[in-house]
């Protein structure tokens, strides 16, 4: 096993004919939209990215988290719901930047234990949820990215955005646990889990050729790589 890197999920084999969906999974600066473009544009597969900038309700929810959870949310499962189905309709490979899953499983897990979201508002999003999932394949491939909370809020830091300047350590820290819990029970398919604390795949090339092959090899259809170097 590769240093930075485990394995887990069902390992059944893929056809060789079918098309790839591979989704990217990870706590808030984790370097998920990163690893999207880096990877769409090396294997010239399409990404489907997360809204942030257009997002309007994400400045209103790191001020006021009780208000705005249940809409940004919604918002949120609506967005990924459509990019999901969108892949699995088309006839392309693609990676998706941030997982349907994660919108439950974490963030409105998170808002719900945290008070920020009713009952009631956290039942009728769940039953949504899961009337949207009855309609949806799972991805080929999730690829999940661990950071320590350390490393997450210096990235977010660093990146300056104006709707992020409100997010806690305690949220941070709690969101990663929750994560943690998801990986453990992750049983949709293949999965690999990447630990992102000593990797630059934005600027080492040696890296990011590494997780490529690692890729490559949990999915084991080669000649869909191969045409690409």
């Amino acid at each position: 096993m590769q240093q930075g890197f485990e394995e887990s999920g069902n390992m059944n084999k893929i056809q060789p004919t079918q098309k790839m969906f591979v989704a990217v999974a990870g706590n808030i600066g984790s370097g998920k939209t990163t690893l999207t473009k880096k990877l769409s544009q090396r294997l010239n597969w399409k990404p489907q990215y997360e809204p942030v900038d257009n997002n309007p309700y994400l400045a209103d929810f790191y001020k006021d988290m009780s208000r705005w959870s249940f809409e940004l949310q919604v918002y949120f499962l609506t967005h990924r719901f459509n990019s999901h189905r969108l892949i699995e309709c088309s006839n392309f490979s693609a990676i998706q930047d941030r997982s349907i899953y994660e919108d439950a499983y974490i963030f409105a897990r998170s808002l719900f234990e945290k008070g920020h979201m009713s009952k009631r508002e956290y039942e009728n999003y769940y039953r949504l949820f899961m009337t949207m999932t009855q309609f949806m394949g799972s991805p080929t491939l999730m690829i999940f990215l661990k950071r320590s909370v350390h490393k997450l809020m210096e990235r977010i830091r660093e990146r300056g955005r104006e709707c992020e300047k409100e997010i806690s350590t305690d949220y941070i820290s709690q969101l990663n646990e929750y994560y943690h819990d998801w990986y453990e029970t992750y049983n949709l398919g293949k999965a690999i889990i990447v630990d992102t604390d000593d990797l630059d795949f934005l600027n080492n090339e040696d890296q990011f050729e590494r997780l490529v092959q690692k890729i490559q090899d949990s999915m084991e259809q080669q000649e869909l790589f191969y045409s690409y170097h």
